[in-house]
């Protein structure tokens, strides 16, 4: 059963603190807890301040599409849909199970506010730049299009196509967010930024649980280039 928009939760007024009472809600997948808990904050930011999208409006051509493409540990994604009011909170207490939409990657089709279903990484940023230039095709200029990868994304080959032709297009309302938790393999001299920039992007590093810091990023002009912003949290195993 597809979990429905939650009257309760989107009426009340939701702050950082509810997001902890309602992953806890979610187990037994407790191996991907780090990679979710990575994303929280930069997460939160997006939804909270960002993004023009809500419940009411999911299915609006008008509205920012939001793609995540770390998709594995997706407990910090449901909390803060759950906390937007997109799906009730008593969805995430059977996370994972043989009947819950809910799964270990989110899936489009089944949960209210996803756009895309995530697998195999390295296949978000590629997506966004697909959104992107249909919505240009299209005459949309309004609409921002945001994707959230992990570092380790960046070992995979197709994100740096996109990344070169991102660039060259000068797809202004794209916006990549990287989780950058150390787990990436290979790097570049200047920090993951530097890569994006080479390729023509607007890219800024931050402390990815520093709200005000995420949002000065977020929102940053970036006139006629395609924005990466760098959020660093704690290492995996740290």
């Amino acid at each position: 059963m597809t979990p429905t928009a939650s009257t309760t939760t989107r009426d009340r007024t939701c702050t950082r603190q509810d997001l902890d009472r309602l992953m806890a809600r979610m187990t037994g997948d407790e191996k991907h807890g780090a990679a979710a808990t990575s994303t929280l904050d930069a997460l939160w930011v997006l939804y909270d301040r960002v993004l023009r999208v809500t419940p009411e409006t999911a299915g609006s051509v008008e509205r920012d599409r939001f793609l995540l493409s770390k998709g594995h540990g997706p407990m910090a994604y449901y909390a803060v849909l759950a906390a937007k009011g997109f799906m009730d909170e008593e969805s995430l207490t059977g996370f994972g199970s043989y009947d819950s939409p809910l799964g270990h990657h989110p899936d489009r089709v089944l949960v209210p506010g996803v756009e895309i279903g995530s697998g195999s990484l390295g296949h978000g940023l590629p997506l966004a730049v697909g959104t992107a230039l249909g919505l240009r095709a299209q005459g949309l200029d309004a609409p921002g299009v945001w994707v959230l990868i992990g570092d380790a994304e960046l070992d995979e080959g197709s994100n740096h196509e996109a990344i070169a032709y991102a660039g060259a297009a000068g797809l202004e309302r794209l916006h990549t967010l990287v989780i950058d938790n150390g787990s990436a393999t290979h790097g570049w001299p200047g920090g993951i930024a530097s890569r994006f920039q080479a390729a023509g992007w607007s890219a800024a590093t931050v402390d990815g649980r520093d709200h005000g810091a995420l949002y000065a990023a977020f929102t940053a002009p970036h006139a006629g280039r395609p924005r990466a912003v760098v959020a660093r949290v704690e290492p995996k195993d740290a």
